[in-house]
């Protein structure tokens, strides 16, 4: 009998390691190796223009007193427009896989890699043959980061509406670290997917808010690893194992007591 329940015991510890074992909720997995490095890329770096970004693009003259329509057919382009208001959602362009946007009047022109400030400087000067002193507003629409606060299916898309958002403050955005995310194992990863740039933040300590102050990029991903437990699903998948050993242990039980009654 104690042969038995040594043997069923024994079966119900290796189905509950093997399940252990699995975890399908971790992923961005590395090896036990690898070593977080702290790219220069990776730092406090302004956003640099990227393809498939959407730009929304605003052009004053006279160092900012009226907005240009661009969008209008004016037979006069050194005429400066009357219109002070934004022209809905019209002044939106989105930069090519080469890197080029079109714009009214200028036509093409190399924006990727650029920082908004040196967007707008660029546009400035193309626009000074058409506008007296023309002043450009240069803003990216569609900056945004995944974030995964350490729980299965609480990943979130973050819309970075300022230029300067930190890693900590995209995660506060999220809803903060889930209860069962691991706050030394932070991954923040950036990059080419092929090649992508990998580093460990820890924020289980003060010390750790010096990397968390990292400016964000778009599409970065932040991932916080979870912790290591028994999902419901590998319970669900061992409960009819545990049912019928339960069972052949209640017979054995029962049929060990109408012996020794005898």
């Amino acid at each position: 009998m104690r042969k038995l329940q040594s043997v069923i015991l024994a079966v119900l510890a290796g189905s509950l390691l093997t399940g252990c074992s699995i975890n399908s909720s971790i992923m961005f997995r590395t090896d036990k190796s690898f070593v977080s490095q702290q790219d220069r890329t990776i730092g406090n770096v302004e956003y640099k223009i990227a393809p498939n970004d959407i730009l929304s693009v605003s052009v004053y003259t006279n160092e900012g007193i009226n907005l240009i329509d661009l969008t209008a057919h004016s037979s006069s382009l050194n005429e400066s427009s009357n219109s002070n208001t934004a022209f809905n959602g019209l002044n939106q362009y989105t930069v090519d896989i080469d890197g080029f946007v079109k714009l009214p009047i200028i036509g093409k022109i190399k924006i990727q890699n650029l920082t908004t400030r040196e967007a707008e400087q660029l546009l400035e000067s193309q626009y000074t043959t058409y506008y007296n002193k023309p002043f450009v507003l240069v803003k990216v629409l569609n900056r945004r980061v995944l974030v995964f606060p350490g729980e299965g299916g609480a990943g979130k898309v973050v819309t970075l509406t300022n230029d300067n958002t930190t890693l900590i403050e995209a995660l506060a955005l999220a809803g903060g670290i889930s209860q069962y995310g691991i706050a030394k194992r932070i991954k923040l990863i950036r990059g080419d997917s092929r090649n992508p740039q990998v580093s460990i933040i820890d924020l289980s300590t003060v010390d750790g808010m010096k990397s968390s102050n990292l400016l964000l990029q778009a599409n970065d991903i932040i991932y916080v690893e979870p912790r290591k437990r028994v999902s419901q699903g590998v319970l669900a998948e061992i409960a009819p194992i545990v049912g019928i050993f339960s069972g052949i242990a209640s017979i054995f039980i029962a049929y060990d007591v109408i012996r020794r009654s005898r």
